[in-house]
């Protein structure tokens, strides 16, 4: 049963979605200049996070003074990124996207793919341009990672995006006590069966960061494998 204080902090999460804003990044949309809005909470809690603040913490940004300062930026920004956390976890999540597209940005969304539902909505609807999805591990690694029984919704998502024209890209985070070569090689296969071809993004374990779970030192030892197929090309961040 919840608390008097719990019920208290569901709606200032609620009134307040946004955890923090990042004013400007030429590197989250492909080829355009953009802002982050970084939703908080998630429904999975990945040992490597580096983002506990916004998983565990509350908003403290109205969307309402978010959209104040998107109006201050038509004209200079290309895109506003969703991000998190997960940002489709949001009740609101749709409307808040609209009122976004009818003020002219592009609109990507950063998704672990645990709402399918959200996403074939937004998808239908014509309101997102770019879909990054998070390919946290195979079954057997990924309530391990995750601390979550969210695969099939993941793989639900992938297969959404797989069938429309969405712009997409399919990205995994590798620390190396968690992942190893044969685990990424084993991914690789996995979408290669699903039928995607195109960029697969390997991104690095962030060393300093305060993350989730403490984690040793992860070491870059599979930037220097050839791991790209002939339909999946494997690129490194970080």
């Amino acid at each position: 049963m919840n608390t008097n204080n719990e019920l208290i902090l569901l709606k200032e999460s609620v009134a307040k979605p946004i955890y923090n804003i990042t004013p400007f990044t030429l590197l989250d949309y492909p080829h355009k200049s953009a802002c982050i809005l970084w939703f908080a909470g998630c429904n999975m809690r990945c040992l490597y996070c580096y983002n506990p603040e916004i998983v565990f913490g509350k908003g403290i940004i109205k969307f309402e003074n978010a959209l104040q300062f998107l109006k201050s930026r038509k004209g200079l920004l290309d895109a506003v990124v969703f991000s998190g956390g997960e940002c489709l976890m949001h009740k609101k999540s749709i409307l808040f996207i609209e009122e976004v597209k009818k003020m002219g940005f592009l609109v990507k969304i950063d998704t672990n793919g645990s709402q399918p539902k959200i996403l074939e909505e937004l998808i239908a609807k014509k309101l997102i341009d770019y879909v990054a999805i998070d390919f946290k591990a195979m079954p057997s690694n990924f309530e391990k990672i995750t601390k979550s029984q969210l695969f099939n919704s993941f793989e639900k998502s992938l297969h959404l995006l797989l069938q429309r024209t969405i712009p997409f890209e399919v990205r995994t985070t590798v620390h190396s006590e968690l992942l190893n070569k044969n685990d990424i090689q084993e991914m690789i296969s996995y979408l290669e069966k699903t039928g995607y071809a195109g960029n697969y993004y390997i991104q690095h374990f962030m060393n300093d960061a305060t993350t989730i779970e403490k984690l040793g030192y992860s070491l870059k030892n599979i930037e220097n494998e050839n791991l790209s197929t002939d339909k999946i090309k494997v690129h490194f961040r970080g």
